[in-house]
């Protein structure tokens, strides 16, 4: 019993083998094919020399159809002068030298030569060579072109079909079937090289595309990076800076606190460089299976508060209704921890020594609203993201983040003092 799994491989072996007819067919196809792609490149470069040498063959060939009489063979009358003839054979094969620029005028100018060829009986054999200006018309020009041309072609046969009875088969038949062909050749390769246009213009937009996504993409993929970075870096090294005022001031008085605050330090910046590290880590190393710690979300407010809390920022947090499960989604969760901090981090870097912050967070049937508040007077505060553009990336990243699930943000000073931040993010299902 033959195994066609092995069947199958040695079938395919044996078509790669030099001499098997399928490979020598592939050859031979693929030798025509860059024969032929040649042969179109240097038409293009110098078209001049293949028409002299079209033209010159099919002039040799009217030429030749007059020198041996061949032209006697079919004639009614084989009476008729030869100096017309010759001239007549001239007429259809010189001009050809112009049939790619002006295919149309070719055809007028043979169209009367064609009347005195059925005319004076002569019907050289040369006049077919009307078809290959009608060629041409079909391949560049209108259908509509392409159907007066045929018109122009035949009317002078049937004009002599009519002055010479009986003829109509031998004469006008033959011219309307050459044209039928031609036309429909010239139809097929026509639309055969639109095809071939419209993919390859296809093939080379979606290329275009692609790069566009490509570039969009990783514009994107930066400002994610960068809004990621601010934040980390920023809160982070805000702490910090907090922590380590207040163990300068408390170095002098109460050393216990001081050690305290250098132990925050240190935690924090751990905490700021395992975070880092996860970023960069992700950006170096594209394998799906590296290791990934989870985005911070809402779970993590109490650490993020506390760590603000030792950076000497009193603030306190206020939860109101129950949390519905369309808001529990990683990305708003990352949003409105992402949120919360860089507004906790303005008010460590603006609001002064004295300031206190609260941040209440408002579970509704639809949606989330956030705010944090603080009780600071700022020399330097950042614009009102609800009346002029802003400069900054804070606010713009927060800007961001609320839009991108469909969210508003307002930040601005309070009339009484301070500053707000409000986010309001709505249900998964919302309109935007």
């Amino acid at each position: 019993m033959t195994d066609h799994r092995t069947a199958a491989p040695a079938a395919a072996d044996a078509n790669r083998q030099p001499g098997h007819p399928a490979t020598d067919t592939a050859r031979l196809t693929l030798y025509v094919q860059v024969l032929i792609q040649r042969l179109r490149a240097l038409d293009r470069r110098r078209p001049l020399p293949w028409d002299l040498t079209v033209t010159g063959f099919w002039v040799i060939f009217a030429v030749l159809d007059h020198t041996t009489g061949g032209w006697r063979t079919v004639a009614r009358d084989v009476e008729a002068p030869e100096p017309l003839v010759l001239l007549m054979s001239l007429c259809f094969s010189v001009p050809l030298l112009w049939r790619r620029s002006h295919p149309l005028t070719v055809l007028v100018l043979m169209a009367p030569v064609s009347l005195v060829n059925i005319w004076t009986g002569a019907v050289v054999q040369a006049a077919f060579l009307q078809l290959i200006p009608a060629y041409t018309i079909g391949l560049r020009l209108p259908l509509k072109t392409l159907a007066r041309s045929g018109l122009l072609m035949c009317l002078p046969v049937a004009v002599g079909a009519i002055r010479i009875p009986g003829t109509a088969d031998r004469q006008l038949v033959p011219y309307l079937w050459g044209f039928a062909f031609v036309a429909l050749l010239a139809i097929a390769v026509r639309t055969r090289r639109e095809y071939t246009e419209a993919l390859v213009e296809r093939a080379h937009r979606l290329e275009r595309e692609r790069d566009q996504q490509a570039r969009l993409a990783g514009a994107a993929e930066r400002a994610r990076i960068a809004r990621e970075m601010h934040d980390i870096i920023g809160h982070n090294l805000s702490v910090i800076t907090g922590l380590a005022d207040g163990g300068a001031y408390a170095a002098a008085k109460n050393p216990e606190r001081a050690g305290q605050a250098l132990e925050a330090i240190g935690t924090t910046s751990r905490q700021a460089l395992a975070e880092l590290r996860r970023v960069l880590g992700v950006l170096r190393d594209p394998d799906p299976g590296a290791e990934r710690s989870p985005q911070p979300s809402l779970a993590d407010l109490d650490a993020l508060l506390d760590g603000v809390r030792e950076a000497g920022l009193p603030v306190r947090l206020t939860v109101r209704g129950e949390p519905p499960p369309e808001t529990a989604s990683p990305g708003r969760q990352l949003a409105v921890y992402r949120v919360v901090q860089e507004s906790l981090t303005n008010t460590l870097k603006h609001a002064g020594p004295e300031a206190t912050a609260e941040v209440v967070l408002t579970y509704t049937p639809t949606g989330l609203d956030v705010r944090t508040t603080d009780t600071g007077r700022r020399q330097a505060a950042p614009p009102d993201a609800r009346t002029g553009p802003h400069t900054g990336r804070g606010i713009g990243g927060m800007l961001e983040r609320a839009s991108l699930h469909n969210g508003t943000l307002e930040a601005g000073r309070l009339p009484a003092g301070g500053w707000q931040t409000r986010l309001r993010l709505p249900l998964e299902d919302a309109p935007p």
